[in-house]
């Protein structure tokens, strides 16, 4: 039998029973309209959660320590111990490394901040031109700094609220910065003159200009810096040279064999999340301790796969319901078209012919059901963002969108739905095609 002939004979079957047909095809439809409408609110989740760690800036960032940070039980015993401290050295040579865009030391420090004769302690954080793309500074009251060398101040807005009532009348005013500045090789009384680890402690003071107000920590609050109450630009307080943990820590490590400014910490920026891995074994080689959030996001991927795993297999029971409905419908038609079968098969027409027939009409309904069914879960879902919208609106939350249905599921989709319609005509078709023509021809 011709490919057209099987065409139009299974759609002229399919029109003779329009009421059964149709509702067996709108069953496929509602089936796949679940499978949609559940897996494409998985997608749209998981891209909502990968949209904002990549905006927090933490996906393609790489944190930098001296393995002497760690216990001598984390360390690989077939390699050598590494005692490279993290300084001024290390970051120019972590700089040159490809792929690397930006390289900024992480700075913590407590200090005093003094605003109209009074004093307020407060930490302070140092933030890199790349941190405005961040998703905190996104509805700042105010602006960014103007350069990496600004001699300005970014405010939490808790903080901000104890200088003055409303907080966004700090911005343009001028705070004013005490801290401790390191000086290296003034020894003490006690320290030999040659004593390369001895520095000295001064009080400083610097006028700053607020220029904004944030009222979201800063990288998602995923690193030790997002906490502070007060946050600088990276260039500009480290040109501070303040004194912080790590001076203190290398004054009492005689094994350091090191003088000048050293970092607890260096924080890189990489091109790309895909070049996290080879950034981190380049660092890896120079002597010091990597860590990337893909280390832990390898079991929030892990989570998404098996989340949304479940979200297809409960969308689909809908779809094994329908599939049920294909072989009653099929069933009815092969005692229905008995007599029809004996005809064709009088005429020449072969097992395979019938059951080419039947899978046919089978498929047609699964291409047409899929397809409804597609536009269905669209529906769906619009009508689920379009309910997350208004709920965020009324708590004040920023719209977002919870749903995408990407072209590969809808592709997907229409496929399962004729696969599963084939394979719920095998029974039927086996069983047309077994029919005896002659008794077929009997039947009335």
């Amino acid at each position: 039998m011709k490919s057209y002939d099987l065409l139009e004979l299974a759609t002229r079957n399919l029109r003779e029973s329009k009421l059964r047909n149709g509702l067996t095809t709108l069953g496929i439809a509602v089936g796949v309209a679940s499978l949609v409408a559940m897996l494409s609110l998985g997608v749209g989740l998981q891209q909502l959660a990968n949209s904002r760690l990549a905006k927090s800036g933490i996906f393609d960032t790489v944190y930098v320590t001296s393995p002497r940070e760690w216990n001598d039980d984390d360390q690989d015993k077939k390699q050598p111990q590494s005692n490279r401290i993290v300084d001024e050295a290390a970051k120019a040579e972590i700089a040159k490394l490809p792929n690397v865009l930006e390289v900024a030391p992480e700075i913590r420090v407590m200090t005093d901040i003094r605003y109209k004769e009074k004093s307020y302690p407060a930490f302070l954080g140092a933030l890199p031109n790349s941190a405005k793309n961040g998703d905190a500074f996104e509805n700042m009251q105010g602006t960014f700094f103007s350069s990496s060398t600004a001699k300005e101040a970014i405010l939490q807005k808790d903080f901000a609220k104890t200088l003055e009532p409303n907080p966004n009348d700090m911005i343009g005013k001028e705070v004013v910065l005490r801290y401790a500045e390191r000086h290296a090789g003034e020894a003490g009384a006690t320290s030999q003159p040659d004593d390369q680890y001895s520095f000295s402690v001064v009080r400083r003071e610097q006028p700053l200009k607020v220029v904004g107000i944030i009222d979201q920590e800063p990288f998602g609050g995923m690193r030790m810096i997002s906490r502070a109450r007060i946050f600088l630009p990276t260039e500009m307080a480290d040109s501070l040279n303040m004194v912080q943990f790590s001076d203190v820590r290398s004054a009492a490590s005689s094994d350091s064999g090191k003088s000048g400014k050293t970092y607890s910490m260096l924080v890189v920026r990489v091109s790309s999340a895909g070049k996290v891995e080879q950034v981190q074994e380049a660092i890896k080689k120079t002597g010091l301790r990597t860590y990337s959030i893909m280390d832990a996001t390898k079991s929030l991927r892990r989570f998404f796969a098996i989340f949304d795993m479940f979200l297809g297999i409960f969308g689909s029971l809908a779809l094994a319901v329908a599939s049920l409905a294909i072989v009653n419908t099929l069933v009815m038609a092969v005692l229905e078209r008995r007599r029809e079968i004996g005809v064709m098969k009088a005429l020449g027409a072969g097992d395979g012919d019938v059951k080419k027939l039947f899978f046919a009409e089978a498929g047609a309904m699964g291409v047409v059901g899929g397809a409804l069914g597609v536009g269905m879960g669209w529906l769906i879902g619009r009508a689920i963002n379009l309910g997350t919208t208004i709920y965020l609106k009324r708590q004040n939350l920023p719209p977002e969108n919870v749903w995408l249905v990407p072209w590969w599921l809808i592709g997907g989709a229409i496929a399962f739905a004729v696969v599963m319609s084939l394979i719920a005509a095998l029974y039927p078709a086996s069983r047309a095609a077994k029919l005896d023509p002659i008794q077929a021809l009997r039947y009335e």
